[in-house]
């Protein structure tokens, strides 16, 4: 189990391909506040409605100067077929040896069905302008996860 990031961390740098293979790094935000957040597998009923709630509120979280990246240990293939049918508008990383998913403290033993299984745990960091986390969320449902962080951000 990867250890839990506080707010006054420093977030964890990262680089990784986008949906179009393209590299997409934390630094490459700094200035601006950035929601990271991790899910386990795109093309999944869960990380879809997540994925379309975060698109369908990024004029909101872009104009309150937040940008959005999805990551998950999916390949930039499979995310562009993700982004492509669902319509996504949220840059996707994929991390597919699960490094940046376990250095944000996303990765670990989880309940799954009524059993223990190991694999990313639904989270969301919230990283300031200095690149500090200012919020980290574990444990997150898929639905209703989005609005919840809006008003928590009141925004």
């Amino acid at each position: 189990m990867s250890a839990r990031l506080e707010p006054g961390d420093e977030a964890p740098a990262f680089t990784l391909p986008d949906a179009d293979g393209k590299q997409v790094s934390l630094a490459d935000h700094r200035g601006r506040k950035v929601i990271v957040y991790f899910y386990p597998a795109a093309l999944t009923p869960g990380c879809t409605k997540q994925a379309c709630d975060f698109t369908d509120n990024l004029e909101l979280l872009a104009t309150a100067g937040y940008d959005v990246i999805g990551v998950s240990p999916d390949s930039p293939e499979k995310l562009a077929k993700f982004r492509d049918q669902e319509s996504l508008r949220v840059t996707l990383v994929g991390d597919p040896e699960k490094t940046v998913v376990a250095a944000y403290g996303a990765y670990g033993e989880k309940q799954m069905y009524g059993r223990t299984v190991t694999g990313v745990i639904r989270s969301t960091v919230v990283v300031d302008e200095e690149g500090r986390v200012a919020r980290a969320m574990y444990n997150v449902r898929a639905t209703g996860h989005v609005a919840k962080l809006i008003k928590d951000l009141d925004l």
